[in-house]
């Protein structure tokens, strides 16, 4: 049952979305599960004709309104020129995702400041950038809006070899329960949402080459051993932007199978301990408690 749709229909009638980073991956799962619901999607990102397939793929699959725009959330200019775009098309808009991301697997010491700026730029300063502007919108035109961002358990729990998409992510997360209490009384609410390992397209093999796919495995560093299906994220994702989620704002929901509990506990690689093992270990612990 996890892998199928969970609001009713229509349930995102009447709601005009921005999708940033919406052509692949999650964000183009959501943006379909988003149309099935009813909505209006504008999905954006720099590859134009990833944009525009993917606009024509899922207003086939679902019949609903979709408008690609080319925007590069890096620049505060093409964020506010992306969203006339939107308005021109469809009037308004009232919902926006920060879903665009970028991230090198990498010992820090290796990275360019080049390549940290480019990161972070995504990340950081994409999302703010688009959170900025819509929110200046809304509040001139006194319009209720919602914003969902995508972050990673990095976020909060910090780690290593992703050092600047953990300081972006970090910095998403504190935007969102930042202006979540400043601009609840316009009636604007923020989200995030931190996804844990789902299946995309080539994602591990472009950072992990070879063999290293297999032996760092996502699937086995959760609780749950298995990786997430794209419907259980666009589930979340569509409760959270639609209205039956209007009492909550400043949270971050983590749907990870348990991935970032698993890793934080101090003792919790015992998993790989075999079941004959235990006896021996029962019996060391016994003779240190008798000694």
């Amino acid at each position: 049952m996890y892998n199928e749709p969970m609001l009713k229909e229509n349930s995102l009638q009447g709601k005009t979305i921005i999708v940033t980073g919406g052509g692949t991956g999650l964000g183009k799962s959501m943006s379909k599960y988003f149309l099935q619901l009813g909505a209006k999607v504008a999905i954006t990102s720099r590859k134009e004709e990833v944009l525009k397939k993917t606009a024509e793929e899922l207003a086939k699959e679902t019949g609903g309104e979709i408008l690609p725009v080319k925007c590069d959330v890096r620049s505060y200019e093409e964020v506010e020129a992306m969203m006339k775009t939107v308005i021109e098309k469809f009037g308004s808009f009232n919902v926006l995702l920060n879903n665009a991301a970028g991230n090198f697997i990498s010992p820090t010491e290796r990275l360019s400041h080049r390549a940290f700026d480019t990161v972070v730029d995504i990340v950081l300063k994409g999302s703010y950038n688009c959170t900025l502007a819509a929110g200046k919108y809304w509040i001139k035109e006194k319009i209720k809006g919602n914003i969902l961002s995508t972050i990673a358990a990095y976020a909060f729990t910090g780690s290593g070899y992703v050092v600047p998409s953990a300081c972006g992510k970090a910095g998403v997360l504190a935007l969102t329960q930042s202006l979540a209490v400043e601009w609840g009384k316009y009636g604007i609410r923020l989200n995030a949402i931190t996804p844990g390992p789902f299946p995309s397209e080539g994602a591990w093999s472009r950072l992990l080459p070879g063999e290293y796919v297999k032996k760092f495995d996502p699937a086995k560093t959760t609780a749950t051993n298995r990786l997430g299906e794209h419907q259980e994220l666009a589930n979340l994702a569509a409760y959270l932007v639609s209205d039956f989620s209007s009492y909550m704002t400043g949270e971050n929901l983590v749907i990870d199978g348990g991935q970032w509990l698993k890793g934080a506990g101090q003792f919790n690689m015992l998993d790989m301990v075999p079941k004959e093992m235990w006896d021996t270990i029962e019996q060391l612990t016994r003779k240190g408690k008798s000694s």
